[in-house]
């Protein structure tokens, strides 16, 4: 008899760090990690100077919670905003920007995204997620989720940014397991970004194809005198 694949609260955690590294790294374009130790904690809050929390709910319920230090936070705008082309007049100086709150909170919309699709994908369930919550504060805020979980687990993961600034994860959800009782493919991820350049690589080469063809018609027929 084949023996079955468990999967646990701290596999579903994993695939979360995956995501948070893939998006912020992918936005920054520098290197983001995460310590492989996890520190199991009783309660989950938002702390300084940025905090963010988004819920999820459906194949089980959860909540995430990333808390950056002010220097982290203006580390990964910069650099965003930088690889996104925005001249250096336009990027915000400080952590209680607006805008900085703003992009933040878009990133941490792609990583839950990001997420949710990994969890569709690898566990074959399906969860929903509310639009995350960022915010620059100064004290200590306890969040938790408005529902009944039978016996709830709470991770904190430490991250670091190219620059050794610190910030953290924080993870509550129902204790569950998720058991493979038979092996499946999962499907490869489509990124509608790699979708769009893709179409337009193909439609630059046949722009430049056809271009290089009309100069081969206009030689010819100089050459024919016409």
């Amino acid at each position: 008899m084949t023996k079955s694949k468990v999967i646990s609260t701290e596999d579903i955690l994993s695939t979360l760090c995956h995501s948070v590294t893939g998006v912020l790294s992918s936005a920054s374009g520098n290197s983001i990690s995460y310590s492989a130790m996890v520190q199991k904690i009783t309660r989950t809050c938002m702390r300084p100077d940025i905090g963010c929390f988004v819920l999820f709910d459906g194949g089980f319920t959860g909540l995430v919670v990333t808390n950056f230090t002010a220097q982290a936070a203006m580390e990964i705008y910069h650099d965003y905003m930088r690889n996104m082309g925005m001249p250096e007049e336009e990027i915000a100086q400080s952590h209680l920007s607006d805008d900085v709150a703003n992009v933040l909170g878009e990133l941490m919309n792609q990583i839950v995204g990001d997420f949710t699709s990994k969890v569709r994908d690898q566990l074959h369930t399906s969860i929903t997620q509310n639009q995350p919550k960022m915010m620059a504060i100064n004290k200590q805020v306890q969040i938790s989720v408005d529902t009944t979980m039978d016996r709830p687990q709470a991770r904190r993961v430490t991250f670091t940014t190219a620059k050794q600034n610190i910030f953290y994860l924080e993870l509550a959800m129902d204790k569950t397991e998720f058991i493979k009782l038979h092996d499946f493919d999962i499907s490869e991820a489509v990124d509608p970004d790699d979708i769009i350049e893709n179409e337009a690589k193909q439609k630059a080469e046949k722009q430049k194809a056809s271009s290089q063809a009309d100069d081969a018609d206009d030689d010819f027929m100089a050459e024919l005198g016409l």
